[in-house]
């Protein structure tokens, strides 16, 4: 990514904490949380991160779950992954649900509780037709593939 398409962030909150790559070459940002919430088993939360970005055009950014959290205690996120487009330059939120039957999800601030990727996007254009080109696979699927 050149210094053109550089993710710009600024912090919403003075006490933000940014983002951070857990080592170098990692594909994504960790984000934090920005204040602190349970969410009970089944429930959801809208947690604040406390940044904004602006992307160049041409990129979108891909919030996904944390492989770690969602394994030890059923965090995940509602839409995953939440997509921020070039032009959103509002805070980054997540919207985190509790997939564990029995136990609470403790987010405290700082906790990590999500991850963000940014992409290269191809803005192709919609163009109606009467009927789409054929293929081997036609209209075969969930489970066309074998088991």
């Amino acid at each position: 990514m050149s210094t053109h398409d550089a993710v710009l962030v600024q912090r919403v909150n003075a006490a933000a904490r940014l983002p951070e790559r857990a080592r170098p070459g990692d594909a994504a940002w960790d984000l934090f949380a920005e204040s602190e919430c349970v969410i009970p088993p089944g429930g959801r939360a809208l947690i604040g991160t406390g940044i904004a970005i602006a992307l160049a055009p041409g990129y979108a950014g891909f919030v996904h779950a944390r492989s770690g959290r969602a394994w030890r205690e059923g965090l995940g996120l509602v839409n995953a992954p939440g997509v921020i487009d070039a032009g959103y330059r509002g805070e980054i939120k997540v919207i985190a649900v509790n997939h564990d039957d029995s136990r609470d999800i403790v987010v405290r601030r700082g906790d990590r509780i999500a991850q963000l990727v940014v992409q290269r996007v191809h803005e192709s254009p919609l163009i109606e037709v009467e009927q789409l080109p054929g293929t081997q696979r036609n209209d075969a699927g969930f489970g066309s593939s074998g088991s």
